[in-house]
């Protein structure tokens, strides 16, 4: 199979550093079609060649550039797993950036979270899968309580993760000559890897509709 990802060219970075700031609107169009061709066009390359590796993979948006000074400095996109459940992808002038995020729960999730979080089994599982991406280089984040929501005791044994309302972990994949190149590709697939463990548990608890049962197919 043909791949359509041959890497950013280095003139990605050159165009994001002239959209450092709060560049003029005369400045992001002078940039706009360099910008779509340099930075976002490999993006999109990226992505399709990530979903032949998998068909989880197919569902990706690649954001546009909308208004804000922000979404010119930087290349977003998004790889859709499981209901609010994503890897997401961040190209600036500081790299590639990966993450895997539940996030932005729909109403009932974050019940179906700390439920699935505080149940042994799979409470047990979330908490090894947690540590053992923390271990290798992933900051875990979240919108998190300051104490464990109403009805689970201050000393349950996975306090700290009944208290995510949404749950990222999240590590910058580097800035190095690979971006300009294919291998930028196998970085994600790797990272990818990493962390799928934690990605496939959300989306089997959290990532379904509240009547599909647990081991039930996941949207």
């Amino acid at each position: 199979m043909r791949r359509q990802f041959t890497g950013w060219p280095p003139q990605a970075m050159d165009v994001l550093w002239q959209l450092q700031g709060e560049p003029t609107k005369e400045t992001r169009e002078r940039y706009r079609a360099d910008r779509e061709r340099l930075v976002r066009r490999p993006m999109i390359a990226l992505l399709n060649d990530i979903a032949d590796t998998d068909p989880r993979y197919e569902d990706f948006s690649v954001w546009h550039f909308r208004t804000g000074s922000w979404w010119w400095q930087h290349q977003s996109a998004v790889i859709r797993l499981g209901r609010k459940v994503e890897i997401g992808l961040r190209l600036s002038l500081d790299g590639l950036r990966i993450q895997g995020a539940w996030w932005y729960p729909d109403p009932g999730q974050v019940d179906m979270f700390r439920s699935a979080a505080a149940s042994e089994n799979s409470g047990r599982e979330l908490s090894a899968i947690v540590n053992d991406v923390r271990h290798k280089g992933y900051d875990i984040s979240g919108d998190m309580m300051k104490r464990p929501p109403r009805g689970y005791p201050a000393h349950h044994p996975r306090a700290d993760l009944l208290r995510h309302r949404s749950l990222i972990a999240a590590r910058h994949l580097g800035c190095e000559e690979w971006l300009h190149t294919p291998e930028a590709a196998e970085r994600v697939l790797s990272a990818a890897a990493d962390l799928d463990a934690l990605l496939m548990w959300l989306a089997r608890h959290v990532g379904r509709t509240a009547t599909t049962p647990a081991d039930g197919p996941v949207n």
